[in-house]
């Protein structure tokens, strides 16, 4: 299955810088203080620069946007959600446990729509910062920024194949949430 898949970190792959980021980003925030209420700060267009060191060590090109925006959504979602380690839960599937009737709630339906929509990665991340807030204030299982880093990566050159994934995440049936557990 193709989300198992992406969780393994290949050799030589993008799947492993992307999580080489991730981790890097979590542990620099645990150690780091200063540099984690910086990061919190990135989703914003005002005060990203404030992020720019990090993502300079990365060797992540500061002034391509296509290139720099993905890394700054996730390293200010991982700051802000105060992550301890990358999760397992894809991101529909978090918009949907998100709420009491899961897919079935029209308010998830109308957050994964809105996502569905964006046209350009600007837009993506915007969108992205509301639920993600969302997301941390709902969800106990924290989400797999490594995937959605890949994702959010690709979104420029196949916003089909991503918007694809995440409305299968969302609409896939989970074994723990039809058995009324709910973490994922």
């Amino acid at each position: 299955m193709e989300a198992i898949e992406e969780n393994k970190p290949q050799v030589n792959g993008q799947q492993d810088w992307n999580a080489r980021f991730v981790h890097g980003v979590i542990e620099r925030c645990q150690q780091d203080k200063g540099m984690a209420a910086r990061l919190r700060r990135a989703d914003n267009p005002a005060t990203e620069y404030q992020s720019w060191e990090m993502l300079a060590a990365f060797g992540i090109d500061l002034e391509r946007e296509y290139q720099r925006l993905p890394f700054v959504t996730v390293a200010a979602a991982i700051a802000k959600a105060k992550s301890e380690h990358n999760g397992k839960l894809p991101l529909g599937q978090a918009i949907a446990v998100c709420y009491e009737d899961g897919r079935e709630s029209n308010q998830a339906k109308a957050r994964l729509r809105r996502l569905l929509a964006c046209d350009d990665l600007a837009e993506v991340c915007r969108i992205l910062r509301a639920l993600f807030s969302l997301i941390d204030s709902k969800v106990a299982a924290p989400l797999d920024f490594v995937r959605i880093l890949g994702q959010l990566r690709r979104f420029p050159f196949a916003s089909g194949q991503v918007k694809a994934q995440w409305a299968q995440e969302f609409y896939l049936r989970n074994s723990a949430e039809d058995n009324g557990q709910g973490d994922v």
